[in-house]
C-alpha cells in the first residue's frame, strides 16, 4: 500500500527530561495504528509532532503531497455560543458560492455521527456527545489520515462501542492513543508502544493487541537472554582487566575498547529490561470489618434537572461485593454514588450505612486537586511524611512509590498530566481506610500498566466497590455483578456485560439522541389546553404507536445502509442516505412529540 506519512529519527527532549529518541515509523492507506506506552513517554508529543502542531528537536516527518491530516486532542473546545453545524463549518475552507456545499458536507457529518438537532448549543452536550462532535469537524474534511488523542475519554460505553463501530468500518487511515484494551484489540491492525524498555524507543508489531502481546513478550524474553549472555562476558572482561602488571603490559588496546562498549551495552540493556517493571505500586486499605449490611438502599429515588434518573431502586453492598454500573452519560452513575457516600440525599426512599463506615470515593471530576498546589502538598499536606498503615513514610520515598522523582515535588499540580494527577488522587486515597470503595472513572489518563496494578489491588480489596468505567477490560474482570441505568428511570441488575449489551442493543431509540430522554416523554398539559380529542384525533392516538414503529424501523434501516463500508466511497450516494436519515429521524421525533400532545389532551382531567 502507499505510505502516506513516513517519521524518521524523531527526538524531542525538554530541559528536565528526553521524552523520546530517534522514533521511526510510517502509516500507509488503510492502517488503524495504536499507539501505546507509560505515561511521560511522549505519545500525545508524537502525535502533535506528526500532526505539525510541534517541531521536533531532530529527525524529520514526510508527508505525502497533498496529503489532508485532522487531528482531535484530548479535550474539546468549543466557543460558548456555539451549535454543532457551526461548529463543523468553522473548520471548513469555504470558496466562493460554496456555503450550501458546506452545509451539506457538515449535515452530512454530523448524520454519521448520530446527530439530529443541528442547532442545540454546545454547551448543553454531554462529555461524550462533544467528543462525537469534534470527531465530526475532523471528518467533515474527509482526511486521508486521522489522528485521535484518548478518544474514549469522557464516552460512556455506548460511545465507547459507536466508536469502535465507526473505526472498523471507516476508509481513513488512522493512529489513536488510548488505554483501552478491548478497543486496541477490536480495532487495531498495528500496534506501537513507546517505551525506552526498546532499543529503538518503540516496538512495533502488526495484527491486534493479543498479537502485539505475544511479540512483545517474545522480544523482551530475548532482550534478557541477550543481556544474560552480554553479563557473562563483561565477567571474563572484569577478570582480564584485573590482572596483574604482567597482563597489563601485554593488553590490546583494542580488547579494552571492547570491553568498556560491552559494559555500556550492559547499563543500558539492564536500563531497558527494568523499565517494564517500573510501575505505580497500589494498594488500598480495608478496615476488614466483618459487618454484613455495610451500606443499604431501598426503593431510593432520584431526579435531576427535572429528569427521573431512577426509581424504586434497592441494592445492598456487603464485603467482597464488587459491583459495575453501568449506563449511558447523564443516565445517574455519579448521581448514585454520590447518593452513597452522602453527598446527597434521596428523593424518596432510604439509604442506611453500617455504624462508622468508611467510604473512599475516586471522582473522575478530580474536585480535591488544587492546581496551585506543588505535589509535595498534594501528597504530603502537613510536614514531610504520611502515615501508611501504621508507619511513617517519606515524602520522596512515597512520591517514588507513584513514579515521581524528587525533583518534581516542587512541580504545580496544575502542570501535571492527566496520568499524573490520577496517580496522585490514588495515592491520596491509599492513606484512608475503606470499607467500601466508589471508583467513578479512575481509568482516565492512566497507563496499561498502572491499569493492571490498579486491577490487582482492586481484585484484593475484601470490601465492597461500585465501580464505573468505560474500560470494558477492567469493569469485567473486576465486577462480579452489574446495575444497569436505562436513562429511562429504570434501574435493572444483570449477572454479566454481555446480558446488559444484549438488552441496551434490543431497546429502541430512534427519537432524537441528542436530546434528554425526559425531554421526549409526554408532558403535562398546560390548563389553558384545547378541548378534548375530536374523533378524528381520536383514532389518530390510536395508530401512533403503529406510525412510530414504522417509522423507527425506516430509522434503522437507513443506520444500517449509512454504516455500510462501500457508502464512504461513493459521495453522491451518502449525501442520499444521510439526507433520507435526517429526515427519518426528524419525523421520528414529530411523531413523538404529535404523541405527546395527543396523548396530555386525551388524559386532561
Amino acid at each position: 500500500m502507499p505510505t502516506l506519512l513516513s517519521a524518521r529519527e524523531l527526538t524531542k527532549a525538554y530541559p528536565s527530561n528526553i521524552l523520546f529518541e530517534n522514533v521511526s515509523m510510517h502509516v500507509e492507506n488503510g492502517d488503524r495504528v495504536g499507539l501505546i506506552g507509560p505515561n511521560g513517554a511522549g505519545k500525545s508529543t508524537l502525535l502533535k509532532i506528526l500532526a505539525g502542531l510541534q517541531t521536533p528537536d531532530e529527525g524529520e516527518v514526510i508527508r505525502r503531497k497533498g496529503l489532508s491530516l485532522r487531528y482531535v486532542p484530548q479535550d474539546d473546545d468549543f466557543p460558548d455560543d456555539a451549535t454543532p453545524l457551526s461548529a463543523v463549518m468553522s473548520g471548513l475552507e469555504p470558496g466562493p458560492d460554496e456555503r450550501l456545499d458546506l452545509e451539506t458536507r457538515a449535515s452530512i457529518a454530523l448524520g454519521k455521527l448520530g446527530f439530529t438537532r443541528f442547532d442545540r448549543p454546545v454547551s448543553s452536550l454531554s462529555g461524550g456527545w462533544r467528543k462525537r462532535l469534534s470527531l465530526a469537524c475532523a471528518l467533515a474534511d474527509e482526511p486521508d489520515i486521522l489522528l485521535l488523542d484518548e478518544p474514549t475519554n469522557h464516552l460512556d460505553l455506548e460511545g465507547v462501542l459507536w466508536l469502535e463501530g465507526h473505526v472498523r468500518q471507516s476508509t481513513t487511515a488512522m493512529i489513536f492513543v488510548t488505554h483501552d484494551r478491548v478497543f486496541l484489540e477490536n480495532t487495531t491492525n498495528r500496534i506501537i508502544e513507546l517505551s525506552n524498555a526498546y532499543p529503538e524507543g518503540t516496538f512495533q508489531a502488526d495484527g491486534n493487541y493479543s498479537e502485539f502481546l505475544r511479540r512483545k513478550e517474545a522480544f523482551l524474553e530475548a532482550q534478557a537472554a541477550a543481556q544474560s549472555a552480554l553479563a557473562n562476558k563483561v565477567r571474563r572482561d572484569t577478570a582480564w582487566l584485573e590482572q596483574g602488571i604482567q597482563g597489563r603490559q601485554t593488553r590490546n588496546k583494542t580488547q579494552v575498547r571492547d570491553a568498556a562498549e560491552r559494559r555500556a551495552d550492559l547499563k543500558a540493556a539492564k536500563g531497558r529490561n527494568e523499565a517494564p517493571t517500573r510501575t505505580t505500586s497500589i494498594d488500598f486499605q480495608a478496615t476488614e470489618r466483618k459487618t454484613n449490611r455495610l451500606l443499604a438502599l431501598t426503593s431510593v429515588a432520584m431526579s435531576m434537572g427535572g429528569k427521573q434518573l431512577f426509581d424504586g431502586l434497592d441494592l445492598v453492598l456487603s464485603p467482597a461485593r464488587r459491583i459495575g454500573l453501568l449506563g449511558v452519560n447523564g443516565s445517574g452513575k455519579t448521581t448514585l454514588l454520590r447518593l452513597m457516600n452522602g453527598e446527597l440525599q434521596p428523593e424518596r426512599g432510604t439509604i442506611k450505612r453500617a455504624v462508622d463506615l468508611r467510604i473512599v470515593t475516586f471522582s473522575q471530576h478530580r474536585e480535591t486537586l488544587v492546581a496551585t498546589q506543588t505535589l509535595q502538598e498534594a501528597l504530603c499536606p502537613v510536614g514531610d511524611t504520611v502515615d501508611y498503615r501504621g508507619k511513617q513514610v517519606h515524602v520522596t520515598g512515597w512520591a517514588r512509590r507513584f513514579l515521581f522523582e524528587p525533583d518534581q515535588l516542587a512541580t504545580h499540580v496544575g502542570n501535571l498530566s492527566g496520568g499524573e494527577q490520577a496517580r496522585v488522587l490514588i495515592a491520596n486515597l491509599m492513606l484512608e481506610p475503606a470499607d467500601v470503595l466508589l471508583l467513578d472513572e479512575p481509568t482516565n489518563d492512566l497507563d496499561i500498566p498502572s491499569l493492571e496494578v490498579l486491577e490487582e489491588a482492586l481484585l484484593e480489596f475484601p470490601g465492597a466497590l461500585v465501580l464505573v468505567t468505560h474500560d470494558r477490560f477492567m469493569l469485567q474482570r473486576i465486577s462480579d455483578e452489574y446495575v444497569g441505568l436505562d436513562d429511562d428511570g429504570t434501574a435493572k441488575s444483570y449477572a454479566s456485560f454481555e446480558h446488559w449489551t444484549r438488552d441496551m442493543n434490543r431497546s429502541k431509540n430512534a427519537a432524537d439522541t441528542s436530546k434528554p430522554v425526559a425531554d421526549r416523554k409526554p408532558k403535562p398539559r398546560p390548563k389553558n389546553s384545547a378541548d378534548r380529542l375530536t374523533w378524528k384525533e381520536q383514532r389518530e392516538l390510536e395508530s401512533m404507536e403503529e406510525r412510530i414503529l414504522e417509522a423507527e424501523t425506516t430509522v434503522e434501516t437507513l443506520q444500517e445502509a449509512a454504516g455500510a463500508p462501500e457508502l464512504a466511497a461513493d459521495h453522491k450516494r451518502s449525501t442520499e442516505v444521510f439526507t433520507q436519515l435526517s429526515e427519518a429521524q426528524a419525523k421520528v421525533a414529530e411523531l413523538y412529540a404529535r404523541w405527546a400532545e395527543l396523548d396530555a389532551r386525551n388524559t386532561r382531567k
